[in-house]
């Protein structure tokens, strides 16, 4: 069957198709994220911190308007409260904010 014999997939009204490697599916583990901000955006900095030395690895930097980072604020905080909800409580652990600088 050649491409133009394939079934084409069709989104429907409103709905948002997203294309994505395999990469980006399998996603990255994050154990500190450092955010900052300026008037105009909230950088986020996803890092992984090595548990044997003191050494890390940025995983990704997301830039987000503040209108968004108010959304996904919104969105993580409904996501915890179900998770709670059907798990139990999330328990924390005090952790100790490492000094952290970046390098190249």
């Amino acid at each position: 069957m050649d491409d133009s014999q394939k079934p084409q997939q069709t989104a429907q009204p409103g709905q948002v198709q997203i294309k994505a490697d395999e990469k980006e599916l399998l996603g990255q583990y994050s154990n500190l994220v450092m955010i900052h901000n300026t008037p105009e955006e909230f950088i986020m900095n996803f890092i992984y911190l090595f548990p044997t030395n003191p050494q890390g690895k940025l995983v990704a930097s997301l830039i987000v308007s503040p209108a968004h980072a108010k959304r996904l604020y919104a969105a993580l905080g409904e996501n915890i409260d179900r998770y709670e909800a059907q798990f139990g409580a999330i328990r924390e652990k005090p952790m100790p904010v490492p000094d952290v600088g970046f390098v190249q």
